[in-house]
């Protein structure tokens, strides 16, 4: 018997049509009373805005519409159904003991409005955070208010062209290396800077040579991933730090995979500058499907002054905001940030403490390096490196078997599991980009470990995965080329 009869649950799985083909007439979900004031004129009312002909909505009844989303929940992939191995995304398990706080009537119902008398509580949740993140990246101040990583990044870098602007400097140029993310130079441009990439070295690190190669009096800053998108822990990073520092540049660590770092490192003792947190990856409040992100930054004594307000301070046993700070660069989000973040972030920092916050770390780094102990006879690591917090494979030793890094992603699906990612870091060709995190069993680590294996062993050079789906692998060039997004309503 294959892993794969011993571990993957099969169900029927219906085929499920759109509601506007669902859509019969007459049908109905809810009943309205019988109208009991005038009936009005629209178009007197509301002239040409008022709607000429008849709403084009699908006709259902509630049963209908309910077992229609229903059935497509089914379809969906998540972290509560298996593990989410991807890279740089630090896919982990949330506690629920965080979303029932986070949904408590007391916390979650009052306005940003209300006077701040009434709100106390609120605040003092959001300074302890703030001094928590303090104290984990070892920097002078935190602000809470940026809604996403990438927001993070972008106030990040406009406290560091505010630093310059205030010493009369006009400095244009970021420096990125080849392993950051995306978002690193994408943020930088935003900002209105202009971007200069360094190349890693063979050994996955960025050079003091290649940073000093492109170091000069325009240069505001580098934006550097640590632990970067190889998986490796940059050596050089204190030397980097005191290179830019000699020129009056400012270091930019991206916080992104911060979840292998805590207790064990804090940016501010290596030089770090500014810092932002994903609090979905390091502190598990909710990732992705939409919901509200949130991507606190953390900056040294230099960039204080230029922090967005207001600030959240306490003076003497009241919590209060101070919007006194000429030098901000002012709000970067409505009101004081996403809340109900803040929330699950704080239950999990005062949850763990200190030393289970080190144990989270310790044991995403120690899962990521049993995945690699696992497969290193099977796939290829192009770069080699000790004490990962996550694994890049490639398909060099499978290819010629027509095994190809896009058909070992899909085949995982047969087998319940989310693909990792694939194609990054660009550094690598082909990558295969793996990152268990610390929540994941020694059981469901072998079970992904155990199908890549049996996924290699049966492969036919001819199959075509996933194969056990009701949806087929699409023609991904037909759909580039032939993109068709009509839908024609039957009238």
């Amino acid at each position: 018997m294959s892993y794969l009869n011993k571990t993957t649950s099969h169900a029927v799985v219906l085929e499920e049509p759109l509601l506007f083909e669902r859509s019969h007439e007459g049908a109905y979900g809810f009943g309205l009373p019988e109208l009991d004031v005038p009936k009005i004129n629209s178009e007197k009312y509301f002239g040409n805005y008022s709607r000429q002909k008849k709403a084009r909505l699908p006709e259902l009844s509630e049963s209908e519409v309910v077992r229609h989303f229903t059935r497509l929940s089914t379809w969906n992939y998540a972290i509560d159904l298996g593990i989410y191995p991807l890279g740089s995304c630090t896919m982990k398990h949330n506690p629920r003991l965080n979303e029932e706080v986070a949904r408590s009537a007391d916390i979650c119902e009052l306005h940003p409005y209300d006077p701040i008398q009434w709100s106390q509580a609120h605040l003092q949740i959001m300074y302890e955070l703030q001094e928590d993140l303090k104290e984990i990246t070892g920097l002078k101040a935190v602000s809470l208010q940026p809604s996403a990583g990438a927001q993070g990044e972008f106030a990040g870098l406009l406290l560091i062209s505010a630093y310059h602007r205030s010493k009369g400097k006009n400095r244009k140029t970021i420096i990125t290396a080849d392993t950051s993310h995306g978002t690193n130079p994408a943020s930088a441009a935003l900002a209105g800077f202009n971007i200069v990439q360094v190349q890693t070295g063979v050994d996955g690190y960025v050079t003091l040579e290649s940073v000093q190669a492109v170091l000069n009096d325009d240069v505001a800053g580098m934006m550097l991933t640590n632990p970067n998108t190889l998986g490796l822990f940059e050596k050089n990073i204190e030397q980097i730090a005191k290179l830019l520092h000699e020129k009056d540049a400012l270091l930019y660590i991206d916080g992104a995979n911060m979840n292998a770092v805590l207790g064990i490192s804090r940016p501010g003792d290596f030089g770090a500058d500014v810092i932002h947190f994903n609090l979905h990856k390091t502190f598990t409040t909710p990732h992705g499907g939409g919901g509200p992100g949130s991507g606190p930054i953390a900056v040294s004594e230099k960039l204080v002054p230029f922090l967005p307000v207001p600030l959240i301070e306490k003076k003497n046993s009241e919590f209060v905001l101070n919007y006194n700070s000429p030098k901000s660069i002012g709000r970067v989000k409505a009101f004081y940030g996403n809340f109900g973040m803040f929330i699950r972030a704080w239950c999990y920092i005062k949850a763990l403490g200190a030393h289970g916050l080190r144990q989270v770390s310790e044991n995403a780094i120690l899962n990521a390096n049993y995945i690699k102990s696992q497969l290193k006879e099977v796939l290829n690591i192009p770069v080699k490196g000790d004490h990962l917090h996550e694994i890049i494979f490639n398909d060099l030793n499978q290819k010629e078997n027509g095994l190809e890094t896009s058909k070992l992603a899909k085949a995982l699906i047969d087998y319940g599991m989310h693909p990792p990612t694939v194609y990054f870091p660009l550094c690598v060709k082909n990558a295969l980009m793996v990152e268990p995190t610390e929540t994941e069993s020694i059981e469901e680590l072998d079970r992904f470990i155990n199908s890549v294996k049996e996924i290699i062993d049966n492969n036919d050079s001819s199959t075509i995965y996933p194969k056990r789906t009701f949806r087929e692998k699409v023609d991904e060039a037909k759909a580039a080329r032939e993109l068709n997004l009509k839908f024609k309503f039957n009238e």
